[in-house]
């Protein structure tokens, strides 16, 4: 048996099969999508009193930015999983990249000054706060705070310029939490060293020019760093499909394959995985601020949406629960945001332990799935779109909770300084050590 012509049943379709399709927005106005931001409620404890004029500065001009260039185009990169390549000029033109390294063409910024940077960008976007993270708190720092004076003066200006884009290589398939125990190698030869190993969800890794891979040194049994070009052979970086966050980051699985690194390209001063330490303890103050971000974004959409759309007669922020479940997103964005402050500080004092920054990434991502939760709630139908934020910015935040150290990862690293006892492997492995 043969099925109908496709041809002849086009023919017989109604001409309203035909019509263009409907801009939903216009045909259905409930409220203002959020391609449209809304204006930033969310700094009810005004804490730009706390921030120099310096920091004020920069927080607006990468709102005003955000704002401008990549709320109208989020949505649709998001869902195709895509990356806006066209927009890098743009925050370029911001000079935040690299943050508080001085020196180099980078714009050394105070922490608390990158950090509101970062707030500012995850309040519209995750995934381009993890892209100018990853380049800038991570790869970069761990040439500014690791590398020979040669490697700094070679690689940061154009990295700070965003001439060039870096990515930060760590995690393996089979580490992640024990990151320590990467099994990729590095083999010194005549003149470098010979890389062999797989990492996985390296963001920025399918295309950036400069990688700052991690690998055993097999002679010392220590980690080292080096940084690697994007065209070296033995070379693979493959996209990770079927995110369901983060999209708009190009996760990458990487093979390195006889790959040559030159003795030039080592970096410096990374000689054990304690250095790599020194990078970490900036970031996760870094990564802190993303999470505050992304829920001052969500409570703003949802301030905004609770004023315009109307249910029984009334907008729906008349509503006693509605008012309820918008103020507990409220308090918790200011307390978050204090304890970013605080890290901030401390990381400035140098007071900062491991303690203080897992802590403050645990409390912090906890409290704000809990606000994405209340807010996808307060959306109702609408909460399951995209185009209100709120269900982007609710995938979103998984992975964050996850990476830089799982919410229970962090605990034990709090719980470890607090108590004087380490519990990262199960206890009858411990006894047998």
């Amino acid at each position: 048996m043969t099925g109908p012509n496709p041809a002849d049943m086009n023919s017989k379709m109604p001409s309203y099969f035909n019509l263009p399709a409907l801009d939903v927005s216009v045909a259905f106005p409930q409220a203002t999508p959020a391609s449209t931001f809304p204006p930033c409620a969310s700094d009810y404890f005004q804490f730009d009193d706390l921030l120099t004029p310096e920091e004020q500065a920069v927080r607006m001009k990468v709102r005003k930015c955000m704002e401008k260039e990549i709320a109208p185009i989020m949505t649709q990169y998001w869902e195709k999983a895509n990356f806006p390549f066209h927009v890098i000029p743009k925050f370029a033109e911001l000079h935040i990249a690299g943050g508080t390294i001085k020196g180099y063409g980078c714009p050394g910024l105070s922490m608390l000054g990158s950090a509101v940077a970062a707030a500012e960008i995850a309040r519209v976007d995750a995934s381009f706060s993890v892209f100018i993270l990853v380049h800038s708190c991570l790869a970069m720092l761990t040439i500014a705070l690791c590398g020979s004076e040669a490697q700094k003066q070679k690689y940061l200006p154009s990295l700070a310029e965003l001439k060039t884009i870096s990515c930060w290589a760590l995690t393996e398939p089979d580490y992640g939490s024990d990151a320590s125990s990467l099994k990729t190698t590095a083999t010194k030869v005549e003149g470098g060293w010979i890389l062999e190993g797989q990492k996985r969800w390296i963001g920025n890794s399918t295309f950036a020019d400069l990688l700052v891979i991690f690998a055993r040194n097999t002679t010392t049994n220590q980690i080292n760093g080096y940084i690697v070009k994007k065209d070296a052979p033995g070379l693979t970086a493959t996209k990770i499909e079927n995110k369901i966050g983060l999209r708009i980051v190009q996760n990458g699985d990487i093979v390195l394959k006889k790959l040559f690194v030159p003795d030039e390209d080592r970096i410096a001063e990374l000689n054990s995985f304690q250095d790599t330490n020194k990078v970490l303890a900036a970031s996760r103050v870094m990564v802190c601020w993303q999470p505050i971000g992304v829920s001052m974004g969500i409570y703003d959409m949802c301030h905004r949406y609770l004023k315009e759309r109307k249910q029984f007669g009334a907008p729906l922020a008349a509503f006693q629960i509605n008012q309820q479940k918008l103020v507990q997103m409220l308090g918790n964005v200011q307390a978050m945001v204090l304890v970013g402050w605080r890290l901030c500080k401390l990381y400035e004092s140098g007071k900062l332990t491991p303690g203080h920054a897992s802590l403050g990434k645990s409390w912090i991502s906890l409290r704000a799935r809990e606000t994405a939760a209340l807010g996808r709630e307060l959306l109702g139908g609408n909460g399951i779109l995209a185009d209100y934020l709120v269900a982007k910015a609710f995938c979103d935040l998984e992975p964050i909770y996850t990476f830089e150290g799982t919410y229970d990862i962090n605990t034990l690293v709090t719980g470890r300084e607090v108590t004087g006892f380490a519990s990262f492997k199960p206890a009858a492995q411990r006894s047998r050590m």
